[in-house]
Protein backbone atom coordinates (compact mmCIF):
# COMPACT_ATOMS: atom_id res chain seq x y z
CA UNK A 1 0.00 0.00 0.00
CA UNK A 2 1.68 2.93 -0.82
CA UNK A 3 1.46 6.31 1.36
CA UNK A 4 -1.33 8.53 0.26
CA UNK A 5 -3.52 5.74 0.40
CA UNK A 6 -2.70 4.57 3.45
CA UNK A 7 -2.70 8.14 4.84
CA UNK A 8 -6.22 8.58 3.54
CA UNK A 9 -7.77 5.59 4.73
CA UNK A 10 -6.33 6.93 8.53
CA UNK A 11 -7.82 10.25 7.79
CA UNK A 12 -11.08 8.67 6.68
CA UNK A 13 -11.51 6.58 9.77
CA UNK A 14 -9.28 6.91 12.79
CA UNK A 15 -8.37 10.93 12.27
CA UNK A 16 -12.28 11.50 12.10
CA UNK A 17 -13.38 9.39 14.89
CA UNK A 18 -10.62 11.61 16.84
CA UNK A 19 -11.54 14.58 16.00
CA UNK A 20 -15.05 14.17 16.39
CA UNK A 21 -14.45 12.90 19.98
CA UNK A 22 -12.17 15.81 20.32
CA UNK A 23 -14.86 18.43 19.59
CA UNK A 24 -17.14 17.06 21.80
CA UNK A 25 -14.65 17.18 24.35
CA UNK A 26 -14.47 20.63 24.11
CA UNK A 27 -17.90 21.42 23.90
CA UNK A 28 -18.67 19.28 27.05
CA UNK A 29 -15.96 21.31 28.73
CA UNK A 30 -16.91 24.89 28.03
CA UNK A 31 -20.25 23.67 29.01
CA UNK A 32 -19.50 22.09 31.99
CA UNK A 33 -21.45 23.20 35.24
CA UNK A 34 -19.97 25.96 37.74
CA UNK A 35 -17.68 27.41 34.55
CA UNK A 36 -20.00 30.22 33.89
CA UNK A 37 -18.32 31.76 36.65
CA UNK A 38 -15.42 32.05 35.19
CA UNK A 39 -16.50 32.99 31.90
CA UNK A 40 -18.56 35.86 33.18
CA UNK A 41 -15.40 37.07 35.17
CA UNK A 42 -13.45 36.90 32.08
CA UNK A 43 -16.11 38.82 29.85
CA UNK A 44 -15.87 41.66 32.55
CA UNK A 45 -12.43 42.00 32.23
CA UNK A 46 -12.34 45.46 29.69
CA UNK A 47 -15.44 46.71 32.27
CA UNK A 48 -12.99 46.29 35.51
CA UNK A 49 -11.57 50.11 35.28
CA UNK A 50 -14.66 51.80 33.66
CA UNK A 51 -14.98 54.24 36.48
CA UNK A 52 -11.27 54.98 36.79
CA UNK A 53 -8.05 54.35 34.80
CA UNK A 54 -6.10 51.58 35.67
CA UNK A 55 -2.77 52.35 37.82
CA UNK A 56 0.51 52.07 36.11
CA UNK A 57 3.10 49.17 37.19
CA UNK A 58 5.18 51.23 39.29
CA UNK A 59 1.94 52.70 41.85
CA UNK A 60 0.40 48.94 42.15
CA UNK A 61 3.99 47.30 42.52
CA UNK A 62 4.21 50.32 45.36
CA UNK A 63 0.79 49.81 46.95
CA UNK A 64 1.18 46.09 47.26
CA UNK A 65 4.86 46.59 49.59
Amino acid sequence: METYSFLRHFADSWMLLFLFAFFVGVVVWAFRPGSSKVYEDTSNIPFRNADAPAADAAARSEAQT
